[in-house]
């Protein structure tokens, strides 16, 4: 029996690495289902037919039309990481313009198991919004890894994305999701 991840991906430079996480997820047994902010699916544009086949699932980055089928399987758990500043701050405070994050503050009410990581830089977590957001998320029950065992904020201009920690966020996935019975 497979297990249904939802990774969900703001627009930061870790996105251009998600061919390799969801191969690294599938890897560990989950079906990826991957969501995508309007810009995180404007960066990869050229790489959504890819990661369509690599998934079996259709790349969303838009809410369904009123009355069309869902394309994809209910979801065990969601990921949503890079989660952005602002992707945060949506989330925390209800606003659900997008898909990804629509889906992700549903997901609360839904009891489904929820990781997130930002990618923020070191200027942007100064502004009190962002600390009342991880709180938010956090006292609703979102594992959110910022700080220590979590994500650590660069100075602004300083991209590494190759040190994002994506493998953090998917063990926290195998310890907040239902196990494989």
């Amino acid at each position: 029996m497979t297990r249904t991840l939802y990774l969900f991906c703001s627009a930061a430079p870790p996105v251009f690495d998600v061919a390799r996480i969801v191969e690294d997820a599938q890897a560990r047994g989950w079906d990826v289902c991957l969501g995508l902010t309007p810009t995180a699916a404007r960066w990869l544009a050229n790489s959504l037919d890819g990661l369509a086949v690599l998934t079996g699932h259709p790349v969303r980055s838009e809410y369904k039309m009123p009355g069309e089928p869902d394309v994809w399987p209910e979801a065990d758990a969601i990921l949503f990481a890079p989660a952005t500043f602002n992707t945060v701050n949506q989330w925390a405070q209800g606003i659900t313009s997008s898909f990804v994050v629509g889906v992700a503050a549903e997901g609360i009410g839904k009891r489904i198991p929820l990781v997130t990581m930002p990618c923020v830089n070191a200027a942007y977590v100064q502004h009190p919004q962002f600390e009342r957001s991880v709180g938010m998320l956090r006292g609703a029950g979102v594992t959110v890894l910022y700080g220590d065992g979590g994500f650590t904020p660069n100075e602004p201009g300083q991209e590494q994305p190759e040190e994002y920690p994506w493998g953090l966020a998917l063990e926290a996935m195998e310890t907040v999701a239902v196990p494989f019975p």
